[in-house]
């Protein structure tokens, strides 16, 4: 198992890391994946809605990152290099689509309403706490699945990780304006729908997280003894911005935001053995010659 504090290299930058992965420096290559495995793997997790699926992709997007290592020229941060490729390999990747469940937004918020509401004595909300937030994240990850491949893709890198339009327009290939358009208008469609439907952002509809709970539980959608999303985690999503400091108003679209940036930033559930695979991969072993 990997021994995630005896390295010497973290306080190396990741050119400096990509170069000792480069001539073989085991340690240094497991730094490098460290440091950015949050990143991809929270990205994939908000992609695809599901741990076991992001735990592959978190993989195949690091085996496709090392073995094009030599190609990197320091043109850009690595960091932005990596991003494009993560990106590139979701927009690309047609058997992990496939396999998605994508709806649209009338049916999934009508499947939410026909899950029965029961209300919460102040023990049971006791009781119920982590499930109630593990529905909350549930719920609105799911929102994300309505939008289509691209809005999603746009959605999470803008609005949740708060990546300004140039970098994102870079990672996409597309102009900082048009990545700003797209992102305005993937957030009035979704906000739009979460406005009319969901009570977390507006407290004239019906829908509580809390009342769902019971009805939640009973249909098997949530395990209070195995949650997902409410678990692994030290801190949330908002950590990837740019502008943590930034101190949300009570405008509708930043209530919105604010949902979505308090999701957590989650650690694989094998984390260790993610990084141990990549290492132990026969092709990458073979590349940079471990």
């Amino acid at each position: 198992m990997t021994d995630f504090f005896s390295d010497n290299y973290t306080d190396y930058n990741d050119t400096e890391l990509v170069d000792l992965s480069i001539d073989g420096n085991k340690k240094a290559l497991q730094t490098l994946i460290i440091r950015h495995q949050l990143f991809v793997y929270n990205l994939a997790l908000k992609m695809v809605g599901n741990v076991a699926d992001a735990e592959d992709i978190t993989q195949e997007v690091f085996i496709k990152v090392i073995t094009a290592l030599a190609k990197f020229n320091g043109e850009s941060k690595f960091r932005t290099w990596l991003y494009r490729i993560t990106v590139n390999h979701f927009l690309n990747n047609k058997k992990k689509n496939g396999k998605l469940q994508v709806v649209n937004f009338e049916n999934y918020f009508n499947d939410i309403d026909n899950i029965p509401s029961f209300d919460l004595n102040d023990q049971e909300q006791k009781e119920y706490r982590d499930t109630i937030e593990e529905i909350r994240i549930n719920c609105t990850t799911g929102m994300l699945l309505c939008l289509s491949q691209e809005q999603r893709m746009i959605y999470i890198l803008g609005e949740m990780f708060d990546l300004d339009h140039n970098l994102g327009g870079e990672i996409l290939g597309i102009t900082p304006g048009n990545f700003r358009i797209k992102l305005m208008r993937t957030r009035k469609e979704l906000y739009n729908w979460m406005n009319k439907k969901c009570g977390l952002v507006n407290t004239n509809n019906p829908c509580r997280c809390s009342k769902k709970t019971r009805g939640y539980v009973a249909a098997g959608i949530v395990d209070p003894e195995n949650l997902q999303f409410n678990t692994r985690y030290t801190s949330k999503i908002s950590k990837f911005s740019k502008n943590k400091a930034t101190k949300f108003s009570n405008t509708v679209d930043e209530l919105n935001k604010k949902v979505f940036q308090s999701h957590p930033s989650q650690v694989p559930i094998q984390a260790s053995k993610i990084v141990d695979d990549i290492l132990n991969n026969n092709l990458i072993k073979s590349i940079l010659d471990f």
